[in-house]
């Protein structure tokens, strides 16, 4: 029996039922144990497969809009259960949910559209993130996620460690905190195998090397950031964590709904002026949702729910950010640079948006009828924009599956 469900993203109850019921028809191999608890006490649970002292571990549901890595740790999971050779030289860990918190208030299980997407959508605010956190808090004022998961890997020592990532439109690509030789072939293959197209220029990866198309190597702590006014640095993040021990990290992620205008690697003809554009839309959007939220405001005094810090959150990052793409311009700019990038700058205030609109939808306020013909009309514009298509569950699952795979087989070969 899979431990996936078909046709839809697995929740966390739903993820740790099948943890447990791997544990107990494979009691001697597998191990399913509590490691945390998140700030609202929901537990964290790790499976552990496997006995061997090299250790790799998986993370799920760091980013709780983001819900593909649910569904593939636990094929992956079964997978390494079934079988010996994948564990013959390593054990597996599994962390089922990094921010169950987050999770629970994001609320697509099946969306059939952007929209539907968006209208349970929720991604908590940077300083809330388990993985970021680091990166703009104080080692102090770490939430109890980010301390679990670091202990985690204080105690495996992981020669590998795995973020399952996604996002809502665009291609697939990985982020490596130290390069893995050979990763960048079989990452190909499978996602043209699959259908699912390689995102060659990510914006969260501008100006990072490519070890391959789609398959790119952080720089090294102390080099610039392409985006100097955003407040997180990946470098700085619990990815790094694992290089304390010799290990690194993978970061996979893949798309809920695919977009060719992200792979082309043609040049672009007018990167400056493409920029600039694309820097007073996101200015633009973003002021549509400030003013909903400025005259609000007034009636959502007292509320400091996390959909709200999120939204404000999102907000705060559009001027820096519009800036930064107005004097800051990547060597040998290309299509797919600029279709990510226009990506980012409808995602942002459309997410802005639709979590506003849930913390008006729960105080019945009148301004969220007007705000919701404006996430309806921008989620249709993006799909229409990036000629979305939905890329079946299965399909994101197998290929994150065979990435992690060939990760943390290449990796291995390559420390030896």
């Amino acid at each position: 029996m899979s431990l996936l469900p078909e046709l839809r993203y697995p929740n966390v109850p739903e993820m740790v039922a099948s943890a447990r019921a791997l544990t107990f028809r494979q009691p001697r191999l597998c191990a399913l144990r509590q490691v945390g608890a998140s700030r609202q006490g929901r537990p964290l649970h790790l499976l552990s497969v496997g006995g061997a002292r090299e250790a790799v571990l998986v993370v799920a549901g760091a980013h709780a809009n983001e819900p593909a890595g649910g569904g593939t740790l636990l094929a992956l999971a079964e997978r390494v259960a079934a079988e010996p050779r994948l564990r013959a030289d390593a054990s597996w860990h599994f962390l089922l949910c990094a921010d169950p918190d987050g999770a629970s208030l994001h609320d697509t299980p099946a969306p059939g559209s952007l929209l539907d997407y968006h209208l349970g959508f929720y991604r908590p605010a940077g300083p809330e993130q388990p993985e970021w956190s680091p990166s703009v808090l104080p080692p102090d004022r770490l939430p109890p996620e980010t301390r679990a998961l670091t202990g985690v890997i204080d105690e495996l020592r992981p020669y590998l460690q795995v973020s399952l990532h996604g996002t809502d439109l665009g291609g697939t690509w990985v982020q490596l905190t130290r390069d893995i030789p050979g990763l960048a072939e079989p990452f190909a293959k499978s996602a043209a195998q699959l259908h699912i197209p390689v995102e060659t220029a990510a914006s969260d990866a501008a100006g990072w090397p490519a070890a391959g198309p789609g398959v790119h190597v952080m720089p090294a702590p102390g080099a610039g950031a392409a985006y100097p006014s955003m407040p997180d640095d990946a470098r700085r993040s619990t990815w790094f964590h694992a290089h304390r021990y010799g290990g690194m990290t993978a970061i996979v992620e893949v798309p809920m709904w695919a977009s060719d205008l992200v792979g082309d690697p043609a040049p672009h003809p007018a990167p400056a002026a493409a920029l600039r554009q694309l820097a007073l839309q996101l200015r633009q959007d973003a002021a549509r949702v400030e003013r909903v939220l400025t005259e609000a405001g007034p009636r959502l005094e007292g509320d400091e729910g996390p959909l709200l810090r999120a939204a404000r959150w999102s907000l705060e990052l559009v001027p820096g950010l519009a800036a930064d793409w107005i004097h800051t311009q990547p060597a040998g700019t290309t299509m797919a640079y600029l279709g990510s990038v226009e990506a980012f700058a409808r995602r942002l205030p459309l997410r802005a948006a639709a979590m506003l609109l849930r913390a008006l939808r729960e105080r019945d306020d009148r301004a969220a009828e007007s705000l919701e013909r404006l996430v309806v009309a921008w989620s249709d514009a993006f799909a229409a924009r990036f000629r979305a298509r939905w890329v079946p569950v299965r399909h994101q699952v197998e290929h994150q599956s065979r990435t992690v795979l060939a990760a943390a087989l290449s990796a291995r070969e390559h420390a030896r």
